[in-house]
């Protein structure tokens, strides 16, 4: 058999797995890929008796469960089914222009701060290429990104699996958001010592929480936790009202919450130089695809020009 033939099959049989694993069922995926139930059943089990492991257990009434290794082949199915999209796309556009889709899982506290001017400007050159994006906690995006749902995670260097390789795109410094009108509101400098006996407004999405307490008790200081904000816009309007002080990452464009109250953000005196760097990051052991190349790129270039 052609090695071109050997890889067509390989293709049809990693759509079974993957369209199976995704619907749960084989009746499901039968009708996602228009196709009779009785051909999936047939694919599966060929794909198990070519590579000599069991890859999912088949219950009639429970529907489809991966087994360890179907799980660890199903990451394999979709970086190989990605390749082959890829090619396709390659194959409609002989002039080399970069089209299809590509898929991006940005820190939810990092997406309206960077994503926006990435998609715009990525977007300007190449117009092909469509992004689609998801926001997300640390750890739920770098579980999504292994299981190749995503080609590309935007993510704080804290915590990440090693099975991630990444490119630094800039760095950001931990500061204090305060009220406008907290007592240390017109220092230059705030101590968190000098804050350890008020409120914290917590941000709640890994590794938000345990960063901010670390960095309290490395100042020798056991915060007290009042507030927990899912997101900066929640914790900014808490911190307006004086309901408590928040430590933050990023730093919005304007210091007014939605009910127009002022915050102010102060550099912390103990963390004068604790910068934790923003990366973009891809599986050890793909293949970027053209897109995905083109994109961490531009986004080096970008991150380098300021």
């Amino acid at each position: 058999m052609h090695d071109w033939h050997l890889g067509v099959v390989a293709a049809v049989l990693c759509a079974a797995l993957v369209t199976v694993a995704e619907e749960g069922t084989v009746s499901r995926a039968s009708e996602r890929l228009r196709v009779s139930p009785s051909a999936i059943s047939p694919a599966l089990t060929e794909l198990e008796r070519a590579l000599k492991v069991q890859l999912c257990v088949r219950r009639e009434a429970h529907g489809v469960t991966l087994t360890a290794s179907g799980t660890q082949l199903l990451r394999h199915a979709r970086t190989l089914l990605r390749r082959a999209r890829e090619l396709e796309t390659e194959l409609a556009n002989p002039d080399g222009a970069l089209s299809g889709l590509l898929s991006v899982g940005c820190f939810m506290g990092l997406a309206p701060v960077l994503l926006p001017k990435l998609l715009q400007g990525f977007g300007n050159r190449h117009p092909g290429v469509t992004i689609g994006f998801e926001e997300g906690d640390q750890t739920g995006l770098q579980q999504r990104l292994l299981a190749g749902k995503l080609d590309l995670v935007m993510l704080y260097d804290v915590s990440l699996s090693p099975e991630i390789r990444v490119v630094e795109l800039t760095r950001m410094r931990p500061h204090v958001m305060l009220a406008a009108d907290h007592r240390l509101a017109h220092e230059p400098v705030v101590a968190l010592h000098d804050l350890a006996d008020e409120p914290v407004v917590l941000l709640q999405e890994p590794p938000s929480p345990d960063h901010s307490l670390g960095l309290c008790h490395e100042a020798g200081i056991t915060p007290v936790v009042r507030y927990r904000a899912r997101n900066g816009e929640t914790a900014r309007a808490l911190v307006g009202r004086g309901l408590g002080y928040a430590i933050i990452m990023q730093r919005p464009p304007n210091d007014r919450s939605y009910e127009g109250l002022c915050v102010v953000h102060k550099e912390i005196a103990e963390l004068p130089d604790r910068d934790v760097p923003v990366v973009l990051g891809w599986p050890r052991r793909t293949c970027l695809t053209r897109r995905a190349e083109a994109f961490v790129r531009y986004s080096s270039e970008t991150a380098t020009a300021g």
